[in-house]
This record gives C-alpha cells, sequence and structure tokens, in this order.
C-alpha cells in the first residue's frame, strides 16, 4: 500500500520514517523496513531475496492466487520445508532470535560445508543484530566515531538490510586498513559473514574480497 506521508503524518511518525521514499514489509504481525531511499534494480531483488527467506523461517510460504481469476492448474507444488530447520523455524517465529541463532549454529556444526545452514545462521544474526535500530542515529553516531568499531558495523549491517551493499562493503573494507589486531579481526569476521548474507557468487562479493584482501595484505 502507498501511503501520503503528508496527508498521514501520525502513520510516518509512528513507523519513524526519517525520508522518503520508505518501503517497509509486514512479515508475521512486525514491521520490517526495507528501503529508506531509492536503490538499483540489484539491491532491491536481493533485498526482497533476504524478506522472502524471513518469511520462510516465519512459517509463511506458498503462491498468493491471483484476485478474480482462478489458480493456475499446472504451477508445482511448494517443496516440503527442510525437517532440519524446525526448531531454529519454530524459534525464530517466536520472537527468540537468539534461540533460532543457536540451533543454527548446532546445525553449522554438524555440516560445516552446508552453505544454506551458513546463509540462513548469517541472516537470522543480522536480523537480531539491526532488529529496532534507528537508522538515522547509528549514522549519526557512526559519523561522530568513525573509528568507533561497534558504530561502524551497525551501519553496515544497516546498510545491507536496506540494500546498500557497496556501502556497507565499502565502509568496512576502510575500517579493516585503519585498525589493527583484535579490532582488525572483529570487523574482518562481519566483512565475511555479510559476503554469505549477500550471497558468495554476487559480483559485489567477489569484488569486495579483492578490495579485502588487498586491505589485508
Amino acid at each position: 500500500a502507498n501511503v501520503d506521508v503528508d496527508a498521514n503524518p501520525g502513520i510516518a511518525q509512528a513507523m519513524q520514517v526519517q525520508g522518503v521514499p520508505f518501503v517497509a514489509a509486514v512479515v508475521g504481525g512486525q514491521l520490517v523496513p526495507l528501503f529508506q531511499s531509492t536503490a538499483e534494480e540489484a539491491d532491491v531483488r536481493q533485498v526482497f531475496g533476504q524478506l522472502l527467506a524471513l518469511g520462510a523461517q516465519q512459517g509463511i510460504t506458498g503462491l498468493a492466487e491471483p484476485v478474480g481469476s482462478s489458480a493456475p492448474t499446472d504451477v508445482e507444488e511448494e517443496p516440503a520445508d527442510d525437517p532440519r530447520f524446525a526448531a531454529a523455524d519454530a524459534a525464530f517465529g517466536a520472537g527468540d532470535v537468539a534461540g533460532a541463532v543457536a540451533e543454527y549454529e548446532k546445525l553449522l556444526a554438524q555440516a560445516p560445508a552446508d552453505a544454506e545452514v551458513a546463509e540462513r545462521l548469517a541472516g537470522v544474526k543480522l536480523f537480531g543484530r539491526t532488529q529496532g535500530a534507528d537508522l538515522a542515529a547509528a549514522r549519526t553516531a557512526a559519523g561522530n566515531a568513525p573509528d568507533d568499531i561497534d558504530a561502524q558495523l551497525l551501519v553496515a549491517d544497516l546498510d545491507v538490510s536496506g540494500g546498500h551493499v557497496d556501502d556497507a562493503f565499502s565502509r568496512l573494507i576502510d575500517l579493516v586498513r585503519r585498525s589493527a589486531g583484535d579490532d582488525r579481526d572483529r570487523v574482518r569476521e562481519r566483512l565475511l559473514e555479510l559476503f554469505t548474507v549477500v550471497g558468495t557468487t554476487d559480483d559485489r562479493v567477489a569484488l569486495a574480497r579483492r578490495a579485502l584482501a588487498s586491505a589485508l595484505f
């Protein structure tokens, strides 16, 4: 649905809209901010892919039937839910993000090379880190403290969640260049996790990997 924020300022205030265009989704009764500015098509597709994965984790699957017409008869049935993810999905659906993370970590420990488990784990952890975060406040804090690791990591997380993947990668690669020791390791590990969220076959990840290698060595 489209909302005119000038005609409905109360809605904009309740949703903490800092600027337009602002795009959000409702998943499992919870508001999930998607964009707060224009975005490239590739970024939109990537964010919508994450949104569909989030919906699947909450048990929201299947196809919507077109309004005013009969459902197509040649649509393949949705594959059955993977029983491995039942406990994690149940925890996430109940709002227990930490519980979902723990369940995915158990699965990953059993199958370290399972890319799907790794992607789900990274996505849920990203959701947990950004849930309830104020983008404008986070950007202000990061701008005021460019060497504050936590502040920079939060903005990078929010940028990936909002589809600004290149901005997030550039921010953290620059931070790798300026940091050392344990701080540098934290930033590098977060970058690798965000690579998993975006997708290891994504061209932006390939470019960022090369830039990260250059920053490290």
